[in-house]
Parts: C-alpha cells; structure tokens; sequence
C-alpha cells in the first residue's frame, strides 16, 4: 500500500500543521479478552505518569472503506440500510471492511459493485477518519465514485438489508444538513463530496 493509504500517515494541506505527537503509553501488561472472524477485544494495563496502572479496553477491527457513489447524471446511490444493533433503517452509502491484503481503492470499488451493482469510471481519494479513536485503532478510507453505471445485480450477504435509491445531490445535502444521515461513514465523507463539488473540485 502506498502512504497516502497508511492511517498512520496522515496527509497534512500546505501551510498546515499537525499536532505535537505525545509520547504513547507505556504499556504493562496485555490480555486477550475475546476473538472471532468479526473483532477482538482485549485489555492494556498503561502506566501512567504518577506510576500507577489504568486498565484500556481496546476494540480491534480490521480497516474499512467508504465511497460517495455518484453517477454519469451526477446522482447519488445511496442505500436504505437496518442496522440490527440500533434496530433502525436509515439512509447510507456503500461501506465495508477492507479484506486482508486488498488494497483500500480495490476494496472500495469492490464493496459497491457488491452493495449496488455499479461500477465506478473513476474514483478520487477523500480524507479519511478515525470513527471510533477513542476505544479503536479502526480506520476507514474514503472516495468518491464518479461515473457510475449499473454493470450486475447486488451481492448482498444474508445478514445484509439493502433498498438502493437514486437521489440528487440536493435533496442529499438537505438530509445531511438537517440531521437525518446519522451514519457518519455516510456523514463525513458526502459533506467533503458537497464541498469540493461547490469549489469545482469534482
């Protein structure tokens, strides 16, 4: 993988700067607490500065991608996705999990071919973001899939409760602005879609 790929190697703008790295925690003591195919968890014993330990639960996920799929009219493909653990169906964009050893680009054209039957003409790096930092190393990549055409049906796994729908960018960023796309792999990446669409970018 390329670094503009590592999580760890964020792209810093021109004339920007990041923060002052701290030094990490020192860490005592590792347990592992739970493993499947899906995550792991498992607990750090960090010493902290005064000596004393503090206990860190850790959720362990493999990385992920997100794509902003827009097509040759310029709509965009969004998803009526249930989520099981809020019991909700809310609107989404294509998202999954990087497979081992699938470079990030891959696993994004993969994963909406999967969940909508499009194929990208052309697909642009958006920033990507931590969405859970504070109890996960997790990381999702982001794009934006320009000139999609449908190519095959969806390939939705059992578990999996899809409706696609074709939507204008408008209607999409009123959702966004007042609240209603509460899905922040969704969220995050189609307000950096709308703003470089506004400067000419896309």
């Amino acid at each position: 993988m390329t670094d503009v790929n590592d999580p760890a190697r964020p792209r810093t703008p021109e004339g920007a700067r990041l923060p002052e790295p701290f030094e990490p925690y020192v860490v005592d003591s590792s347990e592992r607490i739970y493993d499947s195919y899906w995550c792991g968890l498992r607990c750090d014993q960090l010493r902290l500065e005064d000596g004393s330990l503090q206990e860190y639960h850790v959720f362990e996920i493999a990385n992920a991608v997100a794509v902003v799929p827009l097509t040759k009219d310029g709509e965009l493909l969004m998803l009526a996705h249930y989520r099981h653990p809020a019991g909700t169906t809310g609107w989404e964009t294509p998202a999954g999990r990087i497979h081992a050893g699938e470079d990030p680009a891959d696993a994004a054209r993969r994963e909406l071919r999967e969940e909508t039957g499009y194929e990208a003409g052309r697909l642009v790096p958006l920033p990507g973001f931590h969405p859970t930092g504070g109890i996960s190393a997790h990381y999702a990549h982001a794009f934006c899939a320009l000139d999609c055409e449908r190519r095959s049906e969806p390939e939705l796994d059992p578990c999996e409760r899809l409706r696609l729908a074709r939507m204008p960018l408008a209607e999409a960023e009123r959702l966004l602005d007042g609240g209603a796309i509460v899905d922040a792999f969704t969220a995050l990446p189609l307000a950096y879609v709308l703003r470089k669409r506004a400067a000419g970018e896309l």
